[in-house]
């Protein structure tokens, strides 16, 4: 109807990608709601976006919640198991938002995947992610499909993390012989994809990556000029990496790396061979944003399952 500013929701608005998915669209003049796991964190938006709990045990209410809307932008996942927190959990949650949504009448479902999914993948993580994107497509929804690559940018958490290692040690332990390739997206030039897929009502599964590749070993040398860093990149077996790891892990606090990770990088699946969509040099980026990066270490577990 004429006059009625259109709702969106935003799962994660105050994360990383929703809340430049969210910038984009209030730019817009977009309402926009999120569902969140941490309702109480402080809201970047203020007053301009309402935060309300995810209800994945209560589907009815789940949907209520959902009543009304638009386009639903769907960032939830998880990095890795955590308790009772599963990717097998995580899967289940989100088939439960696309029952919600389709009971909504949701038009439009927008949800960020990753590069190269696969319901067979050994990979648990790349194994969720094509499990979700079967049930989406299968789902009778409106969608658009993003499957990013690596997302950087001033909050991402490996970038900034190698940045911080490469500032405190005087080694950078790659795992492998780091000629693996990585084709980095900045987090804005997502946004931007999601918020135009979401305008779309064309079914579409669309590869989200940068304009460069880069091996592991170039990334982490951008990255150690960038800040001026002085590790030297040693090479160790993936296991071996995988140990050091978490010797560092235990040291701050957190899961640094996961056997998962190291498996998917080294298997190239964070490279897309579709023409990249992506706009923004990474080269250029983070020599202009070098000074924030890796200031201070970004703990995973802190971020998403504070005590």
């Amino acid at each position: 109807q004429w006059g009625i500013t259109p709702m969106d929701v935003v799962t994660g608005a105050f994360g990383y990608t929703g809340k430049y998915i969210t910038r984009r669209l209030l730019y817009m003049g977009v309402k926009v709601k999120t569902l969140t796991g941490h309702p109480d964190r402080p809201n970047p938006f203020e007053g301009a976006v309402t935060a309300e709990p995810f209800n994945f045990e209560r589907p009815a209410e789940l949907a209520k919640q959902l009543s009304g809307i638009s386009t639903l932008y769907n960032t939830y996942w998880i990095r890795f198991d955590r308790g009772q927190v599963t990717f097998e959990s995580a899967v289940e949650n989100i088939k439960t938002l696309i029952h919600a949504a389709q009971q909504a009448g949701i038009e439009r479902l927008v949800h960020v995947s990753i590069s190269n999914p696969s319901s067979k993948s050994p990979l648990p993580y790349f194994r969720g992610k094509g499990l979700v994107e079967e049930a989406i497509m299968a789902s009778g929804l409106s969608y658009a499909i993003l499957r990013p690559t690596v997302v950087f940018g001033v909050e991402d958490v490996l970038l900034n993390n190698i940045g911080w290692l490469v500032r405190k040690f005087p080694f950078f332990i790659a795992p492998g012989k780091g000629d693996y390739r990585l084709q980095p997206i900045f987090v804005d030039d997502l946004a931007e994809l999601a918020v135009q897929a979401g305008i779309s009502r064309e079914d579409q599964v669309l590869d989200a990556a940068g304009p460069e590749l880069y091996t592991f070993d170039e990334l982490v040398r951008l990255i150690s000029d960038a800040v001026g860093g002085k590790a030297r990149i040693v090479h160790a077996s993936p296991a071996l990496a995988l140990l050091l790891s978490r010797v560092v892990g235990r040291m701050i606090g957190d899961v640094v790396l996961t056997k998962e990770e190291i498996d998917g990088l080294m298997a190239g699946l964070l490279v897309s061979s579709s023409t990249p969509l992506g706009k923004t040099s990474f080269n250029d980026w983070i020599r202009d944003n070098g000074d924030f990066i890796g200031r201070n270490y970004t703990s995973e577990l802190r971020r998403h399952y504070p005590r």
